[in-house]
Parts: C-alpha cells; sequence; structure tokens
C-alpha cells in the first residue's frame, strides 16, 4: 500500500521556522517528483515547492527565497525547511508525489503562524 505521512507542522510566530518532513513506502519514488502543497479554507489547494528526480527544485513565487524542498531517495523521505514564515503562510501542507501515470497525497498537516 502506498503511503505517504507528513509531520513536524505546528504553531509558530511571524519570522520563525519550521521543518516539514514526508515518509513516502509502498513502492520505488526515485523516479518521482516529491513536493509540497497547501490549502487554507474555501480556497484551491496551492502548489509551494517540488523536487524533481534529476534534483531540481520548482517554487511558487510566494515562498521562493524563504522555503526549501529536499529530498532523501534512500530514505524515501521529501523535506520542507520553511524559513521567515509569515501569517499568510498558514494553511494545512500536504506531501505529494507525482509521475506522468500516479499521484499520491498524504494527509496534511496544519501549520499555524502567528502575528
Amino acid at each position: 500500500q502506498t503511503q505517504l505521512i507528513e509531520s513536524g507542522g505546528g504553531s509558530v510566530q511571524e519570522g520563525g521556522s519550521l521543518r516539514l518532513s514526508c515518509i513516502a513506502s509502498g513502492r520505488t519514488f526515485s523516479k518521482y517528483a516529491l513536493g509540497w502543497f497547501r490549502r487554507v479554507p474555501r480556497k484551491a489547494r496551492e502548489f509551494v515547492g517540488t523536487s524533481y528526480p534529476n534534483g531540481t527544485t520548482d517554487y511558487s513565487e510566494s515562498v521562493k527565497g524563504r522555503f526549501t524542498v529536499s529530498r532523501d531517495n534512500a530514505k524515501t523521505t521529501v523535506y520542507l525547511h520553511m524559513d521567515s514564515l509569515k501569517p499568510e503562510d498558514t494553511a494545512v501542507y500536504y506531501c505529494n508525489a507525482n509521475s506522468a501515470r500516479r499521484d499520491y497525497w498524504g494527509q496534511g498537516t496544519q501549520v499555524t503562524v502567528s502575528s
């Protein structure tokens, strides 16, 4: 059974940092893009950042320069390191594993940034 399990969410003050982790299991993910999305109530899920199999990364403009996605293929884990957090970063963050034929999601972890 393929599973993505996030951890590391929580509450932090504006300007603080958090690191989210996502452990993927059930298949080999070395050829998948591993990344993160987020959702706030009454809004569509938003792309945050991703790490491609070739090692390159991509980020939304709203987090570029503050967030970093990294992956450990040996541990099938993807991380989201978040610095300089802002109240508008408050959301449920979802881990995603994506290939041309498959798309998997974690259950989400809440991040709350207070001013």
